[in-house]
């Protein structure tokens, strides 16, 4: 892998519904920037700007509402993790709390899901505010961009060396989850942690962005710049791309240091379906263990060691973490720089 890498590259992916050659030339840049940097910006996904616009002007509805009134859909209401995410709800590893507000959600299943009865953490309805509009909004653009992950999934797949549809079984219904962020107006804004620095813990995120912030470790252990690009997605591979891929393609460390003006993040986390044994797919890299989870079980856990209300909920006795749960950032470079001694176990 490079270790000096500055800048984020760009992959145009229209090619994916090309011919063989022009499919083959965008996988082959998908497996470089995965593999070399672990993040990249996506063009060429077909989305109409129409769809990114309209959930912008809903998001800004929502979060000027009261924080009484978003907090008639708190996520704590939930079983499934779904709903408001009010400012300082959510810890990651390095222990700050973030200065940030969000809306949660995920693929939209009924409250008669099996399921969801039967208590899925992360699975089911999701919890709306009274707002039609909003709703059928956001809806539309996490149908639509699910689209796109799957398009890209195919091509990792062919990166992978597999066939197209090789990961097509396992998405039938994965708890993919997509965010709203707001990050408030703050004129004495300093150089600080807006979000700590994580990975991500799915196969890879699709995230669209108002504004700088965003800063990505590379392999020397420095922070770089991504700011967004005009009508392109910031995807970053995860935890789950990095086992697929042997540890080929690297869960890439990021963070969103906090900047003086107001911003809106939107990414779509894309996970394999919850029950899915994420295992390698091909030969395992040097010096990296065989090793294997399962996905929404690994979702499940790490959301516990992340946000206040479930951290609660497990002190309580309420739920438990799963026996096979791993730590927060054990993936990614900082793991493997040891900066906070762990390993992948």
């Amino acid at each position: 892998m490079k270790t000096d890498f500055t800048s984020i590259p760009v992959v145009d992916i229209a090619g994916l519904s090309g011919t063989a050659e022009e499919k083959a030339t965008v996988v082959e840049a998908l497996a470089t920037a995965a593999q070399d940097v672990g993040f990249m910006h996506v063009t060429g996904h077909g989305l109409d700007p129409a769809l990114f616009d309209a959930l912008l002007a809903q998001t800004k509805r929502f979060f000027d509402q009261p924080l009484d009134e978003k907090m008639k859909v708190y996520i704590g209401n939930s079983t499934n993790h779904r709903g408001y995410v009010p400012q300082g709800e959510e810890v990651f590893s390095a222990g700050s709390k973030d200065l940030k507000e969000a809306y949660d959600l995920s693929r939209d299943l009924p409250a008669t899901d099996p399921e969801y009865l039967a208590g899925n953490p992360l699975l089911g309805p999701n919890q709306w505010p009274d707002d039609a509009a909003f709703r059928q909004v956001v809806n539309a653009y996490y149908n639509a961009v699910f689209q796109v992950g799957c398009r890209l999934m195919g091509g990792f797949a062919l990166a992978l060396g597999l066939e197209e549809n090789a990961f097509e079984s396992r998405l039938t219904r994965p708890p993919s989850q997509l965010r709203l962020i707001h990050y408030p107006y703050d004129p004495s804004a300093h150089d600080a942690a807006g979000i700590g620095a994580h990975t991500d813990y799915e196969c890879f995120t699709l995230l669209r962005s108002t504004a700088p912030g965003l800063e990505v470790m590379n392999q020397k252990g420095e922070w770089v710049d991504a700011p967004p690009v005009e009508n392109a997605f910031v995807v970053n591979t995860g935890d789950m791309l990095e086992l697929l891929s042997g540890g080929r393609f690297i869960a890439t460390s990021h963070r969103v240091r906090k900047v003086a003006e107001e911003r809106y993040s939107f990414p779509l986390f894309f996970s394999l379906d919850y029950h899915v044994r994420v295992q390698p797919v091909v030969p395992v890299a040097d010096g990296l263990p065989a090793q294997s989870l399962v996905a929404g079980e690994h979702l499940a856990a790490q959301t516990m060691q992340t946000f206040n209300y479930l951290k609660q909920r497990v002190a309580e006795g309420r739920i438990s973490l799963p026996e096979s749960h791993v730590g927060l950032s054990v993936f990614g470079q900082e793991a493997r720089h040891g900066r906070r001694g762990v390993s992948i176990q």
